[in-house]
């Protein structure tokens, strides 16, 4: 059995996997988006099609009002959770905000 084919199909599915492993980032215009549309969820209020927070969106806005929340990253770091990428700090205290953000967020791929 020659190796050609095998070292070939290696090589193949190596650069194949690279590309799938490479996330896309949110663009500035995705970020304004989503930040646009969770602050009109929040001015709706607790409407049955908008996003419904979840517990872990309480912790999180629960610290960011006592300031140690995602909105406390860094720019130059990632957000722990890769949804929450470019949050506006204010939006960040509200569990609803988070809650639209993050869903905006998965709809536009992220």
């Amino acid at each position: 059995m020659s190796l050609k084919p095998v070292f070939f199909l290696a090589i193949v599915v190596v650069l194949s996997g690279s590309s799938l492993a490479e996330a896309d980032v949110p663009k500035p215009q995705d970020i304004a988006a989503c930040n646009d549309e969770a602050q009109e969820a929040t001015r709706k209020g607790n409407d049955s099609r908008g996003a419904s927070p979840n517990a872990t969106d309480h912790s999180r806005a629960a610290n960011a009002r006592r300031g140690d929340a995602v909105s406390a990253t860094p720019r130059n770091q990632p957000a722990p959770d890769p949804q929450l990428e470019g949050m506006d700090p204010e939006g960040a205290k509200d569990p609803t905000y988070q809650a639209a953000y993050r869903t905006c967020m998965r709809k536009a791929g992220f």
